[in-house]
């Protein structure tokens, strides 16, 4: 929160302490939904609820619509029903939908009695696809016009229909049965001739998605085409509904952040920072996956423990573990940093996987050879002995190669079996190419002195 904003919050806390509700109206007229929305975030709840009561109903409904869908529904079901139905007739349908998803399921019902027949069949429809599909995401809140129509006609029902709907971007042309046949920009529709029929001036290969395709693919489609909407169809290519870029973009937020907490162990739930929540549910999410780590550590220091005699006998072994461990480690993150990318964003199709993975052994190929002369040359200097160097140069080249191309293999492996790929990230990969790394070094370490000393 910016300096200004905290002033206004100040002056909210002030004003409603003083009753001075009329100067209040006027304050919060003047701000962005997106400001009010975080000032509702920094008040407690009796004064959220009063804040609210002095919004308009629009201005109310893109401030709460703005709020994490916990926070909504705690506002939403503390107002009187006249207020409460005042926001909901202005919510979008999917952002209504997305709410009554929070709610339990009589206070649901008692909002929804509240909205109209139509409005309240248009959340019910929503709610019925699963949240993180196109239908999930979807509003039914569209401009939609025959093709028989003239330019003229199409902009009176954009005039008509545009201050409902979620974008006016795009005018959807549909058959008598419903079904998209084609589309028109706005300004495509401003250009024609007013008299110019529709199926004349429509472009027909229009970009849609089905109601059942997963939200990361509708995101990709949307960034692919550079899309302000897309159009959702179901199997008979109805119109069901558009996604809209501001979509889009949560959905690419939180998918983003469902990677990064599946990478570190986390689980969904914590994805909303509470500093106020209780800590158990954090340790019952985090505790398995640290456990499960800890006893595949335990593989590497059984691995070490095989070769205590050689590290008895030549000690300076013993300074290079970290090296190995740390050095395969940093080279598995970065070749499962480019592939986990490259998989959530669909760069990297199933016939590239090979090649991928070959690139990432070619380039620790390279690396591990420049590193294992650098470190070799380093402990030889270091410890006085050639076949010192030898065994740390030669084993930092091998295990950096077998690093990258386990980076890049391992979450393709994971996708294979129907996981996110991002759970290989980070810890997971590490503790597995600590072993390998152990392996491979006190195996060649074995091989050289014993055939040295």
């Amino acid at each position: 929160m910016n300096q200004e904003l905290i002033g206004i919050l100040d002056q909210t806390i002030v004003m409603l302490q003083q009753h001075r509700e009329d100067e209040l109206r006027t304050l919060l007229d003047e701000l962005h939904p997106a400001d009010l929305a975080e000032l509702l975030e920094e008040l407690e709840d009796e004064q959220r609820a009063a804040v609210v009561q002095l919004m308009s109903g629009p201005t109310a409904a893109e401030a709460i619509a703005e709020l994490e869908l916990e926070e909504q529904a705690a506002i939403v079901t503390a107002l009187p029903p006249e207020k409460a139905k005042a926001i909901l007739d202005e919510m979008s349908a999917d952002d209504a939908a997305d709410l009554f998803a929070e709610l339990e399921p009589e206070d649901a019902g008692s909002l929804l009695q509240l909205m109209t027949q139509e409005d309240a069949t248009d959340v019910r429809e929503l709610m019925t696809f699963p949240e993180d599909t196109a239908g999930g995401i979807m509003t039914t809140e569209f401009v939609a016009i025959g093709a028989q129509r003239t330019a003229a006609d199409a902009i009176d029902e954009l005039r008509r229909a545009a201050p409902s709907a979620e974008t006016a971007y795009y005018v959807y042309v549909v058959d008598e049965q419903g079904r998209l046949v084609g589309v028109l920009s706005l300004r495509e529709l401003i250009v024609a001739q007013p008299d110019a029929e529709i199926r004349s001036i429509m472009r027909t290969n229009v970009v849609s998605v089905h109601v059942n395709d997963d939200q990361e693919e509708v995101a990709r489609t949307v960034q692919k085409y550079n899309l302000l909407a897309v159009p959702v169809v179901d199997d008979q290519d109805v119109l069901r509904g558009i996604v809209t870029v501001d979509d889009v973009i949560d959905v690419l937020e939180e998918e983003a952040t469902e990677d990064i907490f599946r990478a570190g162990g986390m689980s969904d739930a914590e994805q909303q920072l509470d500093l106020e929540g209780p800590i158990w549910p954090a340790i019952r999410a985090r505790l398995p996956w640290l456990l499960g780590l800890l006893f595949l550590s335990l593989v590497s220091g059984k691995v070490i423990e095989g070769f205590t005699p050689l590290m008895d006998r030549v000690t300076a072994l013993a300074i290079f573990i970290t090296t190995m461990a740390g050095g395969a480690g940093n080279a598995a993150t970065q070749a499962l940093t480019v592939v986990v990318r490259g998989l959530a964003t669909g760069e990297m199709e199933r016939d590239q996987v090979g090649r991928v993975v070959w690139r990432e052994a070619r380039i620790g190929i390279v690396i591990g050879a420049i590193c294992g002369l650098v470190l070799g040359v380093t402990a030889m200097v270091w410890n006085h002995s050639p076949w010192i160097g030898l065994i740390v140069g030669l084993s930092i080249a091998i295990n950096l190669m077998l690093a990258k191309a386990a980076g890049s293999l391992v979450p393709v492996i994971i996708q294979r079996l129907g996981l996110d790929p991002a759970v290989a990230s980070g810890p997971f990969i590490a503790t597995i190419t600590d072993t390998t790394s152990m392996l491979v070094y006190f195996s060649i370490a074995a091989l050289i002195l014993g055939a040295v000393l």
